[in-house]
């Protein structure tokens, strides 16, 4: 006899999370925000050449289909009916930019990713046509001219993989970030799926007027990028369309946000002030702005927060956005192999309790806020015959601990008013270790939430809410608000100043490292302008990843 349905749970919503390093589903409880289950499978990364970054598309969507049926199926084994979840949320990374063709449905090329610097020459190129008084770009965006966004990668694309010119030519070729790749598929693909987007990501494509809230001719004309390549925009919160397979056919998908808007909506920073930091592949601070754009004095973007319905306001953001924060211990784990998985860095780190003098400059991908240099490189300072890997592990959770008082600092200057504690969410915040050192590093308190999957609470939530929908109330007093974790600063505000200051150093010694046409090439002749302490400092890291990779002590 089959197991009786539980009746204690309510209407849910489903959210994909389609993250750089990883794809999950996850669903809801409307009415408690109560996370029920979850799927997780890890997405592959593949660098061609030095500083290039790419995925698979047809991998992430098959992961996203994957990541639904099993998390069906755990729904299932609870005794929970699927015919429960009344609407699909999507989240995803930023910036990373696909090409399709709309007629058999096949990526024309890889997934450019967020990281990928190989459009530096570009962004020199078309930076010279920028007139110094008249920084349209930037007026127009809020952003800056980077590798990081997708108007270069899409304009790379173009000048690169014939097969993309020929579908552009032909008028076979779509374009979209992740979000768009994904909408598209799962209502239907080439046989009628919706191609579309939401503010929010069209925010941080460089082709979108923020004030207008429309695709930008004169920006399309700057990057010479065809208009019809582009997806209709949403607001982040109305139906879409329908999914169209697998156990939740016939859902709608009503919800759609980039990745940190959908903290930001997910913590409920709805007022202008509120804050929230995302430690996740990269660290992004976000502010909620109100209603108007606030531009920044000291490297950060200003960007849109979020659009919670046709008919609602859109609200701004100013953002820090740091490229290596995850990604870091990561690169521990694949490249160094001084750990075995990515939870074990806390355990070392803990071990000694300090870098001992080490610090680390994750500049893998250049420095973006509030720096914007992309010459710059990763460098580990401070090296003795001391240092080992715990001292590494501790040096590399204190680079994203510096990292965010930086962009934390140039938020205050910004605002005018500091903040008086930080709200986090994501993966890296179960690491205790990591929220101790970031509130020392702030010395303000650093604010977690019981339930750490803010990010795809967000997207559920703009789901639930829609128009059609109707499921989850975002009424203030109908917000259920969370219990949270609380890290105090241990440390003298003098202590954490000094170290900053040797930080500071550090970073400084990281800029300038390369050229447009060595980091383009990979020609080896780039080692012959650097420093000898480059070579120095690379033989011992290589040692010491040699010698724990074999075990010797």
């Amino acid at each position: 006899m089959a197991a009786a349905k539980r009746t204690d749970v309510g209407l849910l919503v489903g959210a994909v999370d389609q993250g750089t390093s990883s794809t999950r589903f996850l669903v809801f409880d409307s009415k408690t925000a109560e996370l029920l289950c979850h799927h997780q499978v890890e997405i592959r990364q593949e660098f061609p050449k030095e500083g290039w970054v790419e995925e698979n598309p047809k991998e992430i969507l098959l992961s996203v289909y994957e990541c639904i049926e099993k998390a069906c199926e755990k729904l299932q084994r609870l005794n929970i009916d699927i015919s429960n979840v009344k609407a699909i949320g999507i989240t995803n990374q930023r910036e990373t930019t696909v090409v399709w063709d709309k007629v058999t449905g096949e990526p024309l090329y890889n997934a450019v990713v967020w990281l990928d610097l190989r459009t530096q020459s570009t962004v020199e190129t078309l930076g010279k046509r920028i007139p110094g008084n008249n920084n349209f770009v930037k007026a127009k965006t809020g952003l800056p001219l980077s590798t990081y966004f997708s108007a270069v990668k899409v304009r790379w694309l173009l000048d690169n993989v014939r097969g993309v010119q020929q579908a552009a030519e032909e008028g076979r070729a779509l374009f979209g970030t992740i979000d768009s790749w994904l909408i598209w598929n799962l209502t239907g693909g080439a046989e009628g799926g919706v191609h579309c987007t939401d503010v929010t990501n069209a925010s941080r494509t460089m082709l979108f007027n923020i004030h207008s809230l429309e695709w930008d001719k004169e920006l399309c004309e700057f990057f010479a990028i065809p208009m019809s390549l582009l997806p209709n925009v949403r607001s982040c919160s109305e139906i879409y369309g329908l999914m169209k397979r697998g156990a939740l056919g016939g859902v709608p998908i009503s919800g759609c946000l980039g990745d940190q808007s959908a903290a930001l909506v997910g913590q409920m920073c709805f007022q202008d002030g509120q804050a929230k930091n995302t430690y996740g592949t990269g660290c992004f601070l976000l502010c909620n702005t109100g209603r108007k754009c606030v531009f920044s004095e000291h490297g950060l973007l200003t960007t849109v927060g979020y659009k919670l319905g046709r008919d609602q306001p859109v609200c701004y953001a100013l953002e820090g956005s740091v490229a290596i924060a995850g990604a870091l211990v990561r690169w521990l784990r694949d490249n160094l192999g001084i750990i075995k998985s990515s939870e074990e860095i806390e355990k070392l780190a803990k071990e000694v309790g300090t870098s001992y003098g080490c610090y680390f400059i994750p500049a893998f991908s250049g420095l973006y806020a509030p720096y914007w240099d992309p010459s710059a490189r990763g460098i580990i300072c401070g090296l003795t015959q001391f240092t080992n890997k715990c001292h590494l592990a501790f040096a590399a959770l204190e680079a994203v601990c510096f990292q965010t008082r930086e962009i934390l600092d140039a938020m205050n200057r910004d605002c005018g008013i500091p903040l008086s504690h930080l709200q986090v969410d994501g993966g890296m915040t179960n690491n205790k270790v990591l929220m101790q050192l970031q509130a020392d590093i702030l010395c303000i308190p650093v604010v977690k939430p019981s339930m750490p999957e803010i990010t795809a609470l967000g997207a559920a939530m703009a789901a639930g809410a829609a128009e059609g929908v109707g499921v989850w109330s975002l009424d203030p007093e109908d917000l259920s608000a969370f219990i949270v974790e609380r890290f105090e600063p241990q440390i003298n505000a003098e202590e954490s100043e000094v170290r900053y200051s040797i930080w500071k150093k550090a970073v400084m010694k990281s800029m300038g490292w390369v050229t447009t046409e060595s980091s383009e090439s990979g020609d080896p002749s780039i080692f012959s302008s650097l420093p000898l302490g480059f070579f120095v400092v690379s033989s011992m890291v290589m040692l010491i990843g040699a010698r724990y990779i074999s075990g010797i002590p």
